[in-house]
């Protein structure tokens, strides 16, 4: 089965390609003989029905500096043209994310989309996960002053983050004392118009934040990701270190309740995060990474199983 895949991400010039997940789904995709062009959200245009977009056919290799090359631009359909689109742009998942859902979403009975764009839209990172309450820890979302100091002397230590934040960004932890607790909220009151999160801050997060990839609601596998010195971040863009791992019986449990969740709403590829082996935090889906360094640790192939449930839901249609 030969596909014509158009992937949705960022300029392709500036990837990392020794960690990108995008890069070794697009590899893996051309070992199987399918062709792929390059494209960015704001290219999105409709009339009549119609979703296109002017993409450049790509060629890929793992060469840094001369990763990729381009073939003359073009005018491609979305809906008649192509197969299967990949929407890999990185966050914030702002107005032009959202957009770019709503336009995909008018495809999806021609295309399929992954992850699907109407289920993107509803599960935000920090949002969807609140509905699993019984695996995070404790969590308040809010805009209140008043709230964040009620919940900081319940639980001693918090974290505070932005409700759409990514890579780490904007993370801060706040003691006991709750200095500087009143101002920070008025920066992120001020900085955003939606609430904020606050949790309780896990100790073990020391030990490793963990990032667990499921595909097509089944485990593919996790690493580790250990903060830095003086960090309690642990995303490997801000300098976390990733570890090889393996899953607790908690996780196990955690990803038994997520995946059949996950596989209805046409979330194919999806990350989620863990600290501490028991708390569950994040579930990524808007454009999940990790698949490089799971593969480097365990020796498996998660690209290769992506594009397997991939052609797996084409065949179906």
């Amino acid at each position: 089965m030969s596909l014509r895949i158009a992937v949705q991400m960022d300029p392709i010039a500036s990837i990392n390609i020794a960690g990108d997940s995008t890069f070794a789904l697009m590899l893996s995709a051309q070992a199987r003989g399918h062709s792929l062009f390059h494209y960015a959200a704001h290219d999105l245009s409709y009339a009549d029905g119609h979703v296109w977009t002017m993409a450049d056919p790509v060629t890929v290799q793992r060469l840094a500096g001369n990763h990729y090359s381009f073939g003359p631009r073009t005018r491609i359909d979305l809906g008649s043209d192509i197969d299967v689109v990949l929407m890999r742009q990185d966050p914030p998942f702002d107005l032009g994310y959202i957009t770019a859902t709503h336009l995909l979403e008018r495809i999806a009975d021609q295309t399929l989309v992954v992850n699907d764009p109407a289920s993107v839209r509803n599960a935000p990172e920090k949002v969807f996960v609140l509905d699993y309450p019984q695996f995070m820890p404790p969590t308040l979302v809010t805009r209140s002053i008043d709230d964040a100091r009620a919940f900081l002397a319940q639980h001693g230590e918090i974290v505070v983050k932005p409700l759409h934040g990514n890579g780490g960004k904007a993370i801060f932890k706040v003691g006991r004392d709750g200095a500087n607790l009143s101002s920070l909220i008025e920066v992120f009151n001020t900085a955003y118009r939606e609430p904020h999160m606050i949790q309780a801050f896990i100790p073990s997060v020391t030990k490793g934040d963990k990032r667990i990839v499921l595909v097509d609601g089944e485990i593919a596998g996790a690493v580790n990701r250990i903060p830095g010195e003086g960090e309690i971040r642990s995303n490997l863009a801000v300098g976390g270190v990733a570890a090889k791992t393996a899953l607790t019986a908690r996780e196990h449990e955690i990803c038994a309740v997520l995946g059949p969740a996950l596989k209805k709403r046409g979330l194919l590829f999806v990350g989620i995060d863990v600290i501490g082996g028991e708390w569950l935090t994040e579930i990524n889906v808007t454009s999940p990474t990790g698949i490089v360094a799971i593969d480097a640790f365990n020796g498996t192939d998660t690209s290769a199983m992506i594009w397997d449930a991939i052609e797996k839901r084409v065949a179906a249609r």
